[in-house]
């Protein structure tokens, strides 16, 4: 998997076991830290993953944390029952102390839901630049005027002629406004 996990808890022991743990079973750990700042430092230098921290640590809470979080990092707060209680559901939780097969069956879960979410953000097709865009509003005018066509008819006519010629609407829309320019 290409995420990486960082680990920030208040006492750097309690952090190196569960990097022992997770790397037993197959897990890359960048980082084990003590604190918010060093684990905001660590997280910055990566592409995305898994922050596992305490919901206190000496320089931030968890909340904070997570407004610091840069897209692509989930926050993983390992606390007691009693902390537990207090934290909003809409964080994600394991109560401590904790069975090691929790630990890896949470971060395996967690970093399998961001691998799934960055493929499909590749598979986004890539907003059209402002030019990309006039080429189509063009050919759709011209298209409206001279065929009498209503502005979805345009679209979709452009679309057609894109799918069966096997070209994008960009290149398909430069072609209509050539045709249509070469007429005059």
């Amino acid at each position: 998997m290409s995420s990486s996990i960082v680990i920030a808890l208040p006492k750097l022991e309690d952090a190196k076991k569960i990097r022992a743990i997770l790397e037993r079973h197959g897990f890359s750990v960048a980082s084990v830290c003590n604190n918010a700042s060093n684990a905001l430092v660590a997280v910055s230098q990566v592409d995305g993953g898994l922050l596992i921290c305490s919901a206190r640590l000496t320089d931030m809470n968890y909340v904070e944390m997570r407004e610091y979080l840069p897209p692509g990092f989930e926050l993983l707060i390992l606390a007691s029952e009693r902390v537990l209680s207090e934290i909003p559901s809409s964080f994600l939780t394991l109560k401590m102390p904790m069975r090691a097969s929790d630990l890896i069956n949470t971060v395996d879960m967690v970093l399998s839901q961001l691998d799934r979410r960055r493929r499909k953000e590749k598979k986004k097709p890539k907003a059209r630049t402002w030019k990309e865009q006039n080429y189509i509003s063009n050919a759709k005018m011209l298209l409206m005027q001279r065929n009498h066509l209503s502005e979805e008819e345009a679209y979709r006519y452009i679309q057609k002629c894109s799918m069966d010629s096997g070209t994008n609407m960009v290149e398909t829309a430069q072609m209509v406004l050539m045709l249509l320019y070469d007429e005059v």
